[in-house]
């Protein structure tokens, strides 16, 4: 266990909690910032959007695509790399939060997938009781995610930092998470992450970035903001 030291930790709009400690995981906290701005979206968008844009609707589709295999991604980080090693330093009573986490992943999944298929649905027909389906089951994903994210800020975050050195999170974010990513996904995710971020928040994280993804963020930030007004403009 290593509390000797502490480091300031990001507490951002939404975000149920931010357990102090010495492992800096803000980019665990900017991600949820990203799930939880999506989510909110795209239920905004569903119960908005007028049936016939069809060209609204599929780049909808595609758009919760993305956002799909973001989360997935993430949590397939989660389930290889974090709570694994979690679970070798933790404590027995600590084992039942992990355990949570898991079934909460379990949770998830099959509403995302459902909301997929709800939104393929309507990307070709004018169905408004697909629609209202749809709007119910984002909200329904909406919420079961929200619940998991304050979970994991709460409960599982205040593990890394009570278990978990500085390095033993840097190889998990290098091993479990950077990994395996091709460069569409890298393109996509670098202005994702950074979108509405408080402005503070976001300079930092491109101060502190690699020379690529600076550069990746100046050519694709705009474009990107651009892209997400027309997907969802009809959001309130």
């Amino acid at each position: 266990m290593t509390t000797h030291t502490t480091t300031t930790q990001l507490l951002l709009p939404g975000q149920a909690a931010a357990p102090e400690g010495p492992v800096d995981v803000h980019m665990m906290y900017v991600l949820h910032h990203a799930f939880r701005r999506d989510l909110r979206a795209f239920a905004s968008a569903a119960a908005h959007t007028p049936l016939e844009e069809r060209t609204t609707w599929r780049a909808l589709s595609a758009r919760f695509e993305q956002f799909g295999w973001a989360l997935h991604h993430h949590h397939s980080g989660e389930d290889t790399g974090l709570w694994p090693l979690l679970r070798e330093r933790s404590a027995p009573e600590d084992v039942a939060t992990l355990d949570a986490m898991e079934a909460e992943h379990e949770e998830i999944d099959p509403l995302l997938t459902a909301c997929a298929a709800g939104l393929t649905r309507l990307a070709d027909h004018a169905d408004e009781d697909a629609r209202a389906a749809l709007v119910v089951r984002l909200v329904a994903a909406r919420e079961s995610l929200g619940r998991h994210l304050a979970h994991e800020e709460t409960a599982a975050m205040a593990l890394v930092q009570r278990h978990l050195t500085q390095a033993d999170w840097t190889h998990v974010e290098e091993t479990a998470f950077a990994a395996k990513m091709s460069l569409s996904r890298v393109v996509f995710l670098v202005p994702w992450v950074g979108h509405e971020l408080p402005d503070t928040v976001r300079d930092q994280l491109l101060a502190d970035a690699p020379v690529a993804m600076r550069l990746i963020h100046r050519l694709t930030a705009g474009r990107f903001a651009r892209r997400e007004r027309a997907i969802f403009r009809y959001a309130a």
